[in-house]
């Protein structure tokens, strides 16, 4: 391993700092091309500083050169040239980069920037600080960044970024999101006016990215961005934890920055075939050109082209091509027709149910349900929706509603299912954005509804009004999606009233029976008691009120419990 350079006290969890001239630059190692010997390694700080050469000798070149017409491509073809100013600010570190004496470092982690799902050892060498900030930033989203301060670490800053999840039928998109994210990183660096970064391998194995597929978005990418903005950067730092990671990258680097003509002309062999646009990303060219039939005719496509212009010049060369054409099968790839369906035409077919739906349940809008003829959803459409609001909602901070303690998070049920807990009261009194509140609903619900759980609603001192309408809750069922109706367990309603039970006779017939025949009216708290135990629940203190105004001699008094509950313990069956 490294040699360590420095002590100080000041870096917590950090025992030694290593500055940039303590690690190999890409273009100034020794022993190119062949094994460095013993005596050789002992005169490095490590045995890193010298590489061993991936690509092979010059024998392999001419070997290439005779075979490369097969191909297409030939040497000093490749697309990534030999330029000495951008390999000198490309690095390579065996370990993490904490210890890096960097202006930046990146954190690869999850949507809710969790502690738990952040790279291994930093929050341990930052501090507790740095758990702290992150909690403020409201998440972030896939193939995005978001900056922190270093705290304790020789790093100015921590910049947090989001891999996307790997599955081979969506490759492109999680091609492009992995590409976006090492962009998001370098963008961010140069928005704080920092110059020099270091990189850990932005995946994790529980999302299953490839590691050499990885490593090739990261290289280019990088390769990209400095050839924009070299003379912002000072230094990018590759950091690789295992031994794969490392011979990957050191077999890789040459293909993207070659260090002579001979490594160019050797990489224009090797080089995948598609290597990204200008930015490193892949683009789909069937994405911009979508071919339908035209209006009231089967015989001949049109082209519509979404991403660039169409000039007038065009279009009797187009009808010529028509003219001469004898089949459709001349004009269009009949792979590229077999798609399935018309992304146009099966929004239009949605729209129309909509409109349909709408106008034959308009009548609800005047009784007080509002939109309940909104078309119902597929199984596909409503993981969709869902995904969208989740996403939205990791994206703000929803701390202003989270502390109108409308909806909140109990202990565990008689059965050890968790609870949700509801406040009416609080809802009618505080609610004042329904958008902003849907948002935290799905981000509060979505660790339960994977599993079963329990809702609580205390209906006490609430008012009789509809307020919001059955639509809205219709709404409401579709974004919170599938699991939302299979786990859910009961909803314990406190405190009912005639106005409620008759909404809830209403809900069950005209938004979802599945989910409101579930409910349990509980007219006494010792009766909720017997389904939730008292100290799993956090109870406002007017709820006690109002079950003493109704029950007289049978209610609970709140006096002499604890009512707000740190370490909630577990219900021991």
């Amino acid at each position: 391993m490294y040699t360590r350079v420095s002590r100080t006290a000041s870096t917590g969890g950090v025992e030694f700092v290593v500055k940039l001239d303590q690690v190999p630059r890409w273009n100034e190692h020794e022993g190119r091309g062949f094994e460095i010997s013993e005596s050789n390694r002992s005169q490095t700080s490590s045995p890193d500083r010298a590489f061993v050469d991936p690509l092979t000798s010059i024998s392999a070149l001419n070997e290439s050169r005779s075979t490369v017409g097969t191909a297409g491509r030939g040497p000093g073809s490749s697309k990534f040239l030999w330029d000495e100013e951008i390999n000198s600010k490309i690095y390579l570190w065996r370990g993490q980069p904490w210890p890096l004496e960097v202006d930046g470092v990146v954190n690869s982690t999850n949507e809710n920037l969790d502690e738990a799902h952040s790279s291994s050892g930093l929050h341990q060498a930052a501090g507790p600080g740095l758990a702290e900030e992150c909690a403020t930033l409201g998440g972030c989203r896939t193939g995005l960044a978001k900056v922190t301060s270093g705290y304790d670490l020789p790093a100015r800053r921590v910049i947090h970024t989001v891999g996307p999840r790997y599955a081979i039928k969506y490759h492109t998109a999680a091609e492009n999101a992995l590409s976006h994210c090492y962009r998001s990183c370098l963008e961010l660096l140069l928005e704080q006016g920092l110059s020099s970064i270091a990189f850990g391998c932005i995946y994790t194995e529980s999302k299953g990215y490839p590691r050499e597929a990885a490593a090739h978005v990261a290289i280019r990418t990088v390769r990209r961005f400095l050839e924009k903005y070299k003379d912002k950067i000072t230094a990018v730092v590759f950091c690789t934890v295992t031994t794969t990671d490392t011979e990957i990258y050191k077999r890789l680097l040459p293909l993207y920055f070659p260090r002579d003509k001979q490594e160019e002309e050797l990489a224009g062999t090797k080089l995948p075939p598609d290597v990204g646009d200008e930015n490193g990303e892949t683009v789909i060219t069937e994405r911009k050109i979508r071919i339908s039939a035209l209006p009231g005719s089967t015989q001949f496509p049109v082209a519509h082209n979404w991403a660039l212009p169409v000039s007038q010049d065009m279009i009797p060369t187009y009808r010529t091509s028509i003219k001469r054409a004898e089949s459709l099968d001349e004009l269009v790839d009949p792979g590229f027709m077999s798609m399935t369906r018309d992304p146009d035409q099966r929004r239009k077919e949605q729209w129309e149910r909509s409109v349909q739906a709408q106008a034959g349940w308009g009548w609800t809008r005047w009784i007080g349900f509002g939109g309940l003829g909104t078309p119902a959803l597929s199984a596909a459409e409503e993981d969709s929706l869902h995904a969208r609001f989740l996403a939205r909602a990791n994206a703000v901070s929803l701390t202003e509603v989270a502390e109108m303690k409308i909806l909140y998070r109990g202990g565990t049920d008689m059965d050890g299912r968790p609870v949700m807990v509801v406040v009416g009261a609080h809802f009618l009194l505080r609610c004042l954005d329904l958008e902003r509140f849907v948002l935290y609903v799905v981000k509060e619900f979505e660790p339960l509804i994977s599993k079963p759980y329990t809702i609580v609603y205390f209906h006490s001192a609430a008012s009789l009004q509809l307020q919001p309408d059955l639509g809205w809750v219709k709404r409401l069922q579709q974004i919170l999606g599938r699991r939302h109706r299979s786990n859910l367990h009961a909803i314990y309603v406190l405190h009912p009233t005639l106005g409620l039970r008759a909404a809830v006779v209403g809900l069950q017939l005209l938004v979802d029976a599945e989910v409101w025949k579930k409910v349990v009216y509980v007219e006494r708290l010792l009766d909720l008691f017997r389904y939730v135990p008292r100290e799993q629940l956090t109870i406002p203190d007017f709820v006690f009120q109002h079950d003493l105004e109704v029950n007289g001699d049978k209610g609970v008094n709140s006096d002499g419990r604890q009512r707000v509950i740190t370490h909630r313990p577990t219900v021991k069956r």
